[in-house]
Protein backbone atom coordinates (compact mmCIF):
# COMPACT_ATOMS: atom_id res chain seq x y z
CA UNK A 1 0.00 0.00 0.00
CA UNK A 2 1.07 3.69 -0.90
CA UNK A 3 1.62 5.89 1.93
CA UNK A 4 0.97 9.56 0.77
CA UNK A 5 2.83 12.36 1.53
CA UNK A 6 1.91 16.12 1.25
CA UNK A 7 4.74 18.37 1.79
CA UNK A 8 3.73 22.30 2.95
CA UNK A 9 6.38 24.63 1.82
CA UNK A 10 7.17 27.95 2.29
CA UNK A 11 9.14 30.50 1.68
CA UNK A 12 12.83 29.93 3.10
CA UNK A 13 12.36 26.64 3.15
CA UNK A 14 15.84 24.32 3.29
CA UNK A 15 16.65 22.73 0.04
CA UNK A 16 18.68 20.08 1.92
CA UNK A 17 15.78 19.43 4.22
CA UNK A 18 13.46 18.76 1.60
CA UNK A 19 16.02 16.39 -0.17
CA UNK A 20 16.70 14.52 2.86
CA UNK A 21 12.96 13.99 3.97
CA UNK A 22 12.24 12.59 -0.08
CA UNK A 23 15.19 11.30 -1.60
CA UNK A 24 14.83 8.62 1.17
CA UNK A 25 11.26 7.34 -0.20
CA UNK A 26 12.12 7.95 -3.22
CA UNK A 27 15.44 5.16 -2.79
CA UNK A 28 12.42 2.75 -1.17
CA UNK A 29 10.75 3.06 -4.16
CA UNK A 30 13.66 2.38 -6.35
CA UNK A 31 14.80 -0.39 -4.47
CA UNK A 32 11.65 -2.02 -3.51
CA UNK A 33 10.05 -1.48 -7.70
CA UNK A 34 7.38 -0.49 -5.45
CA UNK A 35 5.52 2.65 -4.88
CA UNK A 36 6.08 2.51 -1.46
CA UNK A 37 5.30 6.34 -1.40
CA UNK A 38 3.90 9.12 -3.03
CA UNK A 39 4.46 12.97 -2.39
CA UNK A 40 3.29 15.79 -3.73
CA UNK A 41 5.03 19.90 -2.82
CA UNK A 42 2.22 22.27 -1.59
CA UNK A 43 2.21 25.44 -0.75
CA UNK A 44 -0.77 27.15 1.23
CA UNK A 45 -2.17 29.18 -1.83
CA UNK A 46 -0.82 27.22 -4.48
CA UNK A 47 1.39 30.16 -5.80
CA UNK A 48 5.54 29.13 -6.44
CA UNK A 49 7.89 29.19 -3.19
CA UNK A 50 11.16 30.13 -3.01
CA UNK A 51 14.06 28.07 -1.03
CA UNK A 52 16.50 29.99 1.20
CA UNK A 53 19.20 29.47 -1.33
CA UNK A 54 16.88 30.69 -4.15
CA UNK A 55 15.54 27.72 -5.55
CA UNK A 56 12.06 28.20 -7.26
CA UNK A 57 9.56 25.32 -6.66
CA UNK A 58 6.17 25.21 -8.35
CA UNK A 59 3.97 23.28 -6.25
CA UNK A 60 1.08 20.63 -7.32
CA UNK A 61 -0.96 22.68 -5.51
CA UNK A 62 -2.98 24.47 -2.47
CA UNK A 63 -2.29 22.69 0.37
CA UNK A 64 -6.02 22.78 1.10
CA UNK A 65 -7.30 20.98 -1.95
CA UNK A 66 -4.81 17.81 -0.37
CA UNK A 67 -5.62 14.74 1.64
CA UNK A 68 -3.52 11.48 2.36
CA UNK A 69 -1.32 10.03 5.00
CA UNK A 70 1.09 12.55 5.54
CA UNK A 71 1.42 16.35 6.33
CA UNK A 72 4.81 17.71 6.66
CA UNK A 73 5.43 21.04 7.50
CA UNK A 74 8.54 22.78 6.33
CA UNK A 75 9.16 26.66 7.04
CA UNK A 76 12.78 26.25 8.03
CA UNK A 77 14.13 30.02 7.87
CA UNK A 78 11.19 32.82 8.58
CA UNK A 79 9.14 30.88 10.50
CA UNK A 80 8.76 33.70 13.14
CA UNK A 81 6.53 35.65 10.24
CA UNK A 82 4.77 33.27 9.08
CA UNK A 83 3.18 32.46 12.88
CA UNK A 84 0.31 34.10 12.26
CA UNK A 85 -3.96 32.98 12.55
CA UNK A 86 -4.06 32.58 8.57
CA UNK A 87 -1.54 30.19 8.76
CA UNK A 88 -2.69 28.19 11.94
CA UNK A 89 -6.40 27.95 10.16
CA UNK A 90 -4.31 26.76 7.06
CA UNK A 91 -2.36 24.13 9.11
CA UNK A 92 -5.61 22.66 11.15
CA UNK A 93 -7.28 22.34 8.16
CA UNK A 94 -5.06 20.14 6.48
CA UNK A 95 -4.21 18.11 9.38
CA UNK A 96 -7.73 17.25 9.73
CA UNK A 97 -7.04 15.77 6.28
CA UNK A 98 -4.66 13.26 7.20
CA UNK A 99 -2.98 10.23 9.23
CA UNK A 100 0.25 11.97 10.68
CA UNK A 101 0.94 15.23 10.74
CA UNK A 102 5.10 15.95 10.49
CA UNK A 103 7.27 19.23 11.62
CA UNK A 104 10.72 19.83 10.03
CA UNK A 105 13.34 21.81 10.96
CA UNK A 106 11.29 25.01 12.72
CA UNK A 107 7.93 23.22 11.47
CA UNK A 108 7.58 21.97 14.74
CA UNK A 109 6.82 25.74 16.00
CA UNK A 110 3.43 25.59 13.71
CA UNK A 111 2.57 22.41 14.67
CA UNK A 112 2.61 24.33 18.05
CA UNK A 113 0.91 27.05 17.74
CA UNK A 114 -2.21 25.05 16.30
CA UNK A 115 -1.98 23.29 18.98
CA UNK A 116 -1.21 19.86 17.18
CA UNK A 117 2.08 18.88 19.42
CA UNK A 118 -0.12 19.09 22.93
CA UNK A 119 0.58 16.77 25.13
CA UNK A 120 2.83 14.93 22.82
CA UNK A 121 6.77 14.81 22.80
CA UNK A 122 8.33 16.79 20.33
CA UNK A 123 11.72 18.46 19.30
CA UNK A 124 12.77 21.68 17.11
CA UNK A 125 15.63 22.97 15.82
CA UNK A 126 17.99 23.03 18.97
CA UNK A 127 18.67 26.86 18.17
CA UNK A 128 14.95 27.31 19.01
CA UNK A 129 14.48 24.87 22.00
CA UNK A 130 14.58 27.36 24.69
CA UNK A 131 11.71 29.29 22.99
CA UNK A 132 9.90 26.66 22.19
CA UNK A 133 9.85 25.09 25.43
CA UNK A 134 8.67 28.78 26.64
CA UNK A 135 6.04 29.33 24.18
CA UNK A 136 4.50 26.10 24.17
CA UNK A 137 4.43 24.60 28.11
CA UNK A 138 1.64 21.70 27.16
CA UNK A 139 4.35 20.32 24.22
CA UNK A 140 7.14 17.92 26.14
CA UNK A 141 9.83 19.30 24.18
CA UNK A 142 13.00 17.17 24.16
CA UNK A 143 16.32 18.02 22.94
CA UNK A 144 16.37 14.83 20.32
CA UNK A 145 17.34 14.49 16.43
CA UNK A 146 13.77 13.33 15.64
CA UNK A 147 10.80 12.13 17.82
CA UNK A 148 7.88 9.70 16.56
CA UNK A 149 5.30 10.33 19.43
CA UNK A 150 2.30 8.63 17.86
CA UNK A 151 0.96 10.12 14.73
CA UNK A 152 3.03 13.15 15.29
CA UNK A 153 6.30 13.25 13.34
CA UNK A 154 9.48 16.34 14.64
CA UNK A 155 12.46 16.40 13.71
CA UNK A 156 15.23 19.06 14.82
CA UNK A 157 17.14 20.10 11.33
CA UNK A 158 18.13 19.23 7.92
CA UNK A 159 20.45 16.41 8.73
CA UNK A 160 18.04 14.83 11.45
CA UNK A 161 15.14 14.79 8.57
CA UNK A 162 17.05 12.01 6.95
CA UNK A 163 16.98 10.44 9.91
CA UNK A 164 13.17 10.55 10.35
CA UNK A 165 12.76 9.46 6.87
CA UNK A 166 15.17 6.43 7.44
CA UNK A 167 13.30 5.25 10.94
CA UNK A 168 9.69 5.89 9.04
CA UNK A 169 10.98 3.26 6.10
CA UNK A 170 12.28 1.09 9.09
CA UNK A 171 8.73 1.21 10.67
CA UNK A 172 6.80 0.88 7.18
CA UNK A 173 8.78 -2.03 5.73
CA UNK A 174 11.42 -3.13 8.04
CA UNK A 175 15.52 -2.35 9.13
CA UNK A 176 17.08 -4.02 5.80
CA UNK A 177 15.28 -2.43 3.46
CA UNK A 178 16.36 1.15 5.59
CA UNK A 179 19.67 -0.14 5.60
CA UNK A 180 19.91 -0.46 2.07
CA UNK A 181 18.38 2.76 1.63
CA UNK A 182 21.41 4.46 3.80
CA UNK A 183 23.69 2.50 1.98
CA UNK A 184 22.50 3.60 -1.15
CA UNK A 185 22.12 7.33 -0.48
CA UNK A 186 25.48 7.38 1.51
CA UNK A 187 27.96 4.81 0.21
CA UNK A 188 27.38 3.75 -3.32
CA UNK A 189 29.23 5.66 -6.39
CA UNK A 190 28.36 4.48 -9.35
CA UNK A 191 30.24 0.66 -9.62
CA UNK A 192 28.92 -2.64 -9.68
CA UNK A 193 29.85 -3.85 -6.41
CA UNK A 194 29.53 -2.24 -2.92
CA UNK A 195 32.43 0.24 -2.61
CA UNK A 196 31.93 0.61 1.24
CA UNK A 197 30.44 -2.22 3.88
CA UNK A 198 26.67 -2.35 4.02
CA UNK A 199 26.15 -1.13 7.69
CA UNK A 200 24.20 -1.90 10.94
CA UNK A 201 24.02 -0.59 14.33
CA UNK A 202 25.13 -3.96 15.55
CA UNK A 203 28.79 -4.24 15.52
CA UNK A 204 28.40 -8.32 15.63
CA UNK A 205 26.25 -7.78 12.42
CA UNK A 206 28.59 -5.64 10.84
CA UNK A 207 31.29 -8.34 11.04
CA UNK A 208 28.93 -10.19 9.24
CA UNK A 209 28.33 -8.25 6.47
CA UNK A 210 31.55 -7.55 5.87
CA UNK A 211 32.44 -11.13 5.77
CA UNK A 212 29.52 -11.70 3.72
CA UNK A 213 30.09 -9.03 1.25
CA UNK A 214 33.71 -10.25 0.84
CA UNK A 215 32.93 -13.50 0.02
CA UNK A 216 29.93 -13.21 -2.66
CA UNK A 217 31.02 -14.84 -5.59
CA UNK A 218 32.22 -17.68 -3.29
CA UNK A 219 29.51 -18.01 -0.80
CA UNK A 220 30.98 -19.19 2.61
CA UNK A 221 28.27 -21.14 5.01
CA UNK A 222 26.81 -19.17 8.00
CA UNK A 223 28.81 -21.83 9.73
CA UNK A 224 32.08 -20.97 8.12
CA UNK A 225 31.10 -17.13 8.35
CA UNK A 226 30.30 -17.82 12.38
CA UNK A 227 33.80 -19.35 12.82
CA UNK A 228 35.52 -16.23 10.67
CA UNK A 229 34.17 -13.65 13.14
CA UNK A 230 34.21 -15.24 16.21
CA UNK A 231 31.49 -16.57 17.30
CA UNK A 232 28.56 -19.29 17.75
CA UNK A 233 26.54 -20.05 14.62
CA UNK A 234 23.38 -19.56 16.92
CA UNK A 235 24.39 -16.52 18.19
CA UNK A 236 24.73 -14.60 14.89
CA UNK A 237 21.59 -15.63 13.74
CA UNK A 238 20.13 -14.54 17.06
CA UNK A 239 21.62 -11.24 16.33
CA UNK A 240 20.56 -11.06 12.81
CA UNK A 241 17.07 -11.65 13.44
CA UNK A 242 17.23 -9.12 16.38
CA UNK A 243 18.13 -6.52 14.53
CA UNK A 244 17.61 -6.80 10.80
CA UNK A 245 14.43 -9.20 11.57
CA UNK A 246 15.66 -11.94 9.28
CA UNK A 247 18.04 -14.96 9.30
CA UNK A 248 21.87 -14.53 7.45
CA UNK A 249 21.16 -16.96 5.13
CA UNK A 250 18.20 -14.63 3.86
CA UNK A 251 20.63 -11.55 4.14
CA UNK A 252 23.23 -13.09 2.37
CA UNK A 253 21.38 -14.08 -0.55
CA UNK A 254 19.92 -10.39 -0.34
CA UNK A 255 23.20 -9.03 -0.82
CA UNK A 256 24.04 -11.40 -3.89
CA UNK A 257 20.53 -10.66 -5.58
CA UNK A 258 21.11 -6.75 -4.70
CA UNK A 259 24.25 -6.81 -6.56
CA UNK A 260 22.61 -9.31 -9.29
CA UNK A 261 20.05 -6.33 -9.68
CA UNK A 262 23.07 -4.00 -10.07
CA UNK A 263 24.98 -5.85 -12.62
CA UNK A 264 21.51 -6.63 -14.58
CA UNK A 265 21.06 -3.25 -14.56
CA UNK A 266 23.79 -0.84 -15.12
CA UNK A 267 26.12 -3.77 -17.45
CA UNK A 268 25.92 -5.42 -20.33
CA UNK A 269 26.79 -8.98 -18.81
CA UNK A 270 25.31 -12.07 -19.42
CA UNK A 271 22.79 -13.76 -17.13
CA UNK A 272 25.32 -16.36 -16.68
CA UNK A 273 28.35 -14.17 -16.34
CA UNK A 274 25.76 -12.36 -13.29
CA UNK A 275 25.52 -15.42 -11.98
CA UNK A 276 28.80 -16.23 -11.31
CA UNK A 277 29.62 -13.19 -10.17
CA UNK A 278 26.64 -13.83 -7.77
CA UNK A 279 27.86 -17.56 -6.12
CA UNK A 280 24.90 -18.91 -8.31
CA UNK A 281 26.51 -22.30 -9.99
CA UNK A 282 24.51 -21.55 -13.10
CA UNK A 283 22.22 -19.23 -14.65
CA UNK A 284 18.88 -20.83 -13.71
CA UNK A 285 19.69 -21.30 -9.88
CA UNK A 286 20.16 -17.36 -10.04
CA UNK A 287 17.11 -16.79 -12.08
CA UNK A 288 14.88 -19.10 -9.92
CA UNK A 289 16.02 -16.64 -6.79
CA UNK A 290 15.98 -13.41 -8.28
CA UNK A 291 12.31 -13.77 -9.02
CA UNK A 292 11.86 -15.08 -5.62
CA UNK A 293 12.96 -12.02 -4.23
CA UNK A 294 12.23 -9.38 -6.83
CA UNK A 295 8.81 -10.47 -8.68
CA UNK A 296 10.79 -10.72 -12.21
CA UNK A 297 13.51 -12.43 -13.83
CA UNK A 298 16.86 -10.63 -14.61
CA UNK A 299 16.00 -10.67 -17.84
CA UNK A 300 12.77 -8.85 -17.46
CA UNK A 301 14.10 -6.46 -15.18
CA UNK A 302 16.64 -6.00 -17.53
CA UNK A 303 14.65 -5.11 -20.33
CA UNK A 304 12.39 -2.78 -18.19
CA UNK A 305 15.23 -1.22 -16.49
CA UNK A 306 16.31 -0.03 -20.56
CA UNK A 307 12.44 0.87 -21.51
CA UNK A 308 12.14 3.20 -17.94
CA UNK A 309 15.59 4.93 -19.60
Amino acid sequence: MTRHYNILLFNGFSNHCLANMVEPLRAANNLSRQVLYSWRFCSMDGDPVQSSSDLVVTPNGSISDQQGDVLVVMPSYGYRKLDTRSTTRIVLAAARKHRQVAGLDTGSWLLARAGLLDEHRATIHWDELSRFEESFPAVDAVQERFVIDGNRLTCSGAMAAFDLASALIRRDHGPLLSMEVGHLLMSRNGQDHYPLPLKSEDTLVNRALAVMQANIETPLSIRELARKIGCSQKRIEMRVQAELKTTPQALYRRLRLNLARNLAEETEQSIAEIAGRCGYENASAMTRAFKAEFGQTPTAFRHRSLSDG
